[in-house]
């Protein structure tokens, strides 16, 4: 008979990801899981935990944690222990792979996120406004646009010296700065080169704007993976960038990590892998009980309900 392996799983679902992370009792990474979300949460959670499910069979889930902006609808999926929101989650896994970490710099494909940490604690954060110029998106558009690979980007960029000027305070903008660059003759490693560092500087002057920034510096997300990006942060910063080797799923290890904290020696309230089949419907309403007119969120699981949030007086809660 096969051993039961021991572990704790963290659900990060975001926008453009779902990353489910796996680690032991002592918090080393046994496995990650990085699917896409393609506006479909409940079908990408359910995919990834049956793809963890067959990669892992001897797995004994301890405890669950979810985090994300799509954290309350997996929790309530799951049966998680523990909801967190992103910064907590970023945070606790930067400080577990970094102790002494100061600064957490994340960046999505959606969002990006700054995290000031100061001897174990958070103590400032911040995140980008509607603008998309500081999040992977805009590399994304940008490398399209090129005709580049976004794979290839980093490497463009680190094939660079020249940097161009391009500018970065808008999406709309730095698109018709860079055509124009092009028009003009310029490389196309000099103009991958300069996005980079027209993001960098967005993300500071823009989520950074009045925080202590300093070393060390974490940069987690899926845009650690452009070598680019670290280099020109680096320049921009003025110190060393680290990227952790499990930078894309930080969310869901800092889930996991906080679920083992919140469980402890209890029991776990995870429904067990078989809710990848169960039938899962969400939907929504006005509650007109007051001015505050909230949006409720309710769920049914299996055609029974199972949760509702999202209302401010805790009147629909169950």
């Amino acid at each position: 008979m096969q051993q039961r392996l021991a572990s704790y799983l963290g659900i990060d679902v975001g926008s453009v990801s779902t990353n489910i992370a796996v680690l032991d009792t002592s918090g080393q990474v046994l496995d990650t899981l990085y699917v896409r979300t393609q506006g479909q949460p409940i079908a990408a959670v359910q995919q990834g935990l049956k793809i963890i499910k067959e990669r892992n069979k001897a797995l004994e889930v301890k405890a669950v944690g979810t985090t994300g902006s799509g954290r309350q609808l997996a929790g309530v999926m799951v049966g998680a222990d523990v909801i967190k929101n992103e910064i907590t989650a970023h945070a606790v896994a930067a400080m577990h792979v970094a102790p002494d970490v100061k600064t957490v710099v994340e960046i999505g494909g959606q969002d990006s996120k700054l995290i000031i940490i100061r001897d174990g604690v958070v103590t400032d954060f911040a995140m980008n406004t509607v603008c998309a110029a500081g999040t992977g998106s805009f590399l994304d558009q940008q490398a399209a646009r090129l005709n580049i690979p976004i794979e290839e980007f980093g490497g463009k960029a680190l094939a660079s010296t020249t940097p161009v000027r391009v500018a970065g305070r808008c999406a709309v903008f730095a698109e018709s700065d860079m055509i124009h660059k092009q028009q003009t003759g310029h490389q196309i490693c000099d103009i991958v080169n300069g996005l980079c560092h027209a993001l960098a500087r967005n993300y500071v002057n823009n989520v950074g704007k009045g925080k202590d920034i300093k070393g060390p510096v974490l940069f987690q997300g899926g845009v650690a993976a452009n070598q680019g990006m670290k280099r020109a942060f680096e320049e921009v910063l003025g110190c060393q960038v680290i990227i952790p080797p499990y930078y894309d799923v930080m969310g869901a290890i800092g889930a996991a990590l906080l679920a083992r904290e919140a469980v402890a020696n209890k029991p776990t309230v995870f429904r067990g892998f078989e809710i990848i089949d169960y039938t899962y419907l969400p939907r929504s309403f006005e509650c007109g009980g007051c001015p505050n007119m909230c949006e409720v969120v309710e769920i049914s699981m299996n055609d029974q309900m199972a949760a509702r949030w999202g209302d401010r007086c805790g009147k629909w809660g169950c």
